[in-house]
């Protein structure tokens, strides 16, 4: 009788699965609220979570439901071998942190290594030099197989700007640019730059959307954010240590950039209730925290004395090791310490690890990160009560930023006219978006990145640990608007070196009948869902006007040489030069720069 129920019972669970998976309604989005149609609310949605929408988006996100597009895009689990095949062109991607120190040099550690090899002696490394040194490391690099840590800084920016373009998955590219903003490490640092591309392949994209405190944790831990803020120096004052004796000259005891770097910016934000106190007593919390030797310039003394102890002996030493980080229990400040009220008193790495839990999960970290979040996805000033909803959740979630963003598009301060189109796309966005619309071939990020660099953001270069700010104000100026005409245009106009489109697909071979015909049909091209007349009647005379391109140009030429001082340069020459017969790429140049084109 048993054996003749299970599979009865099977049955009935078998087709009673499927009438509850057909009852299964995804709650729809409250868009209807705010007076939005289903294309409208699809283009704010896609214009939120992509980096540029496309026509066929919106038809794709309608044919899925808009919801079920939502949670799809959050699992983030969509195939994507086309993206695959252009990413396997950066051989970084796939290498481990030890490899990468030992393939990518410094330029410091090239001449060294030059000069032991007896290629130049060391009174010839000069600026008079610079050709025949540059011929020197060329026949290094051949020799050992090895590269310039430049090279890898722009394998970082170019698969940052392949992947943003290309990728199906685009809510965690998104996701992936905010929350290595938030965690932001500077790539000019010397030590740091070659652990960037590392950085945040493993540290931040496997936790865009998972637990806020792992993510801390992860970034905590990585050789990017321990060289950058330089907590893998810091070490116990209270000790005759082992690590100040033997194991680093430079080491100088205690350092506090990371600990109050981790309070105001990663977790309480500014004004979260922490005092200096308790950033010191975090910085004691955190000394012996620091990296695995890795690669052939290791630390030879701290190399030596982990290979006499034995891995398999770290652990009863107090050592902790995974990965590429390493706790060093000779270094960390004994006794009691005080954070926000709580004593910790466990002694070793314990301690750091409940410090940064109990900073996750701290009322200020909820609020803070879900003010974040809700000025990226809504408006430069998030409604309260969004704010207040979002903090709720992530207290209640543990953290659980899937939930977050949830909760967030089910929130109508989201569908709200007031977080519809008000937010500025950063000169990242705004390229991106531009690429993305075009439906462009990149050959040669390169040319790309100098453009985002002269708009004003040099990707993975912010010094401030800060990252990017996320507010209008700090985007647009009288120069920043010039390099953004100047760029649409030339790259309507295929004047961008590595780039390629075709820009009849963009009309569908609808002849437009005149120049306000043009712009209105690209127009809706390029600002799906978005009403056009004015941008039409605004741009129709500038287009008609053959003297322009050399208005920009005479412009950009004056007011903007000083504002790209510093910047990677790139010439200006020959820029926004419009032929009689190119109407409509000089239209489809002008929407791109428009302002309409430049919000999200």
């Amino acid at each position: 009788m048993r054996y003749l129920l299970n599979p009865l019972i099977f049955v009935f669970i078998f087709f009673n699965y499927g009438c509850f998976a057909q009852k299964q309604v995804v709650k729809k989005f409250p868009y209807a609220a705010s007076g939005l149609t289903e294309r409208q609310a699809a283009e704010h949605l896609l214009s939120k979570f992509t980096f540029g929408v496309r026509d066929k988006d919106i038809d794709a996100a309608i044919k899925m439901g808009l919801e079920n597009w939502f949670f799809t895009q959050l699992d983030g689990n969509i195939a994507d071998p086309d993206l695959d095949k252009r990413l396997s062109s950066f051989p970084g991607l796939k290498m481990s942190n030890k490899e990468l120190v030992n393939t990518y040099s410094l330029g410091a550690q090239l001449r060294k290594r030059a000069i032991d090899e007896g290629l130049v002696s060391k009174e010839d490394v000069t600026d008079e030099n610079k050709e025949k040194l540059r011929e020197i490391y060329r026949e290094l690099k051949l020799k050992h197989g090895v590269s310039s840590a430049k090279e890898l800084e722009n394998q970082t920016i170019h698969q940052k700007i392949v992947r943003a373009v290309y990728s199906q998955n685009q809510i965690h590219e998104i996701l992936t640019d905010f929350w290595f903003n938030h965690f932001n490490v500077f790539m000019g640092k010397n030590q740091t730059s070659r652990f960037v591309l590392s950085y945040e392949r493993d540290a931040i994209r496997p936790h865009v959307v998972g637990y806020f405190k792992d993510m801390l944790i992860s970034t905590a831990q990585s050789p990017a954010m321990l060289t950058y803020l330089d907590n893998f120096l810091s070490m116990a004052e209270n000790e005759d240590g082992f690590a100040k004796r033997k194991m680093n000259k430079k080491s100088s005891g205690l350092n506090e950039n990371y600990a109050r770097e981790i309070m105001e910016l990663h977790t309480l934000g500014v004004d979260g209730g922490y005092t200096q106190d308790d950033v010191r007593n975090a910085a004691k919390i955190l000394t012996g925290w620091t990296i695995y030797p890795m690669g052939d310039e290791a630390n030879n003394k701290l190399v030596k004395f982990l290979d006499r102890i034995g891995e398999d002996r770290l652990v009863s030493q107090g050592f902790v090791h995974h990965g590429d980080f390493l706790f060093v229990p000779n270094r960390h400040e004994k006794g009691q310490k005080i954070v926000l009220g709580v004593s910790y008193d466990q002694g070793g790495y314990d301690e750091g690890l409940q410090l940064l839990d109990n900073l996750a999960k701290h009322p200020s970290t909820a609020r803070f990160i879900c003010q974040k979040l809700a000025t990226r996805f809504t408006n430069d000033r998030p409604d309260e009560t969004l704010i207040k909803h979002l903090s709720e959740v992530f207290i209640h979630s543990g953290g659980n930023i899937r939930e977050v963003l949830s909760k967030l598009v089910y929130h109508e301060s989201f569908w709200n006219k007031n977080a519809i189109h008000q937010k500025i796309k950063s000169p990242f966005e705004y390229t991106i978006s531009a690429m993305r619309i075009l439906q462009v071939e990149i050959h040669n990020p390169a040319p790309i990145s100098n453009w985002i660099t002269k708009m004003g953001q040099k990707l993975y270069n912010y010094q401030a640990p800060t990252g990017f700010p996320d507010q209008g104000k700090y985007w647009i100026n009288t120069g920043s608007l010039l390099n953004r005409m100047n760029f649409g245009l030339d790259l309507a106009n295929g004047k961008i070196r590595g780039i390629s489109y075709d820009p009849e697909k963009l009309l569908q071979n609808q002849e437009p009948e005149s120049v306000e015909d043009a712009i209105f049909k690209i127009g809706k091209r390029l600002l799906p869902e978005r009403n056009i007349q004015s941008t039409v009647e605004r741009l129709t005379p500038l287009v008609s006007d053959p003297s322009f391109s050399e208005k920009v140009n005479k412009a950009a030429g004056t007011d903007q040489e000083k504002s790209d001082e510093g910047m990677d340069e790139v010439s200006h020459k020959n820029m926004a030069e419009i032929t009689e017969n190119s109407k409509i790429t000089h239209v489809l140049g002008m929407l791109i720069g428009s302002p309409e084109f430049q919000r999200k």
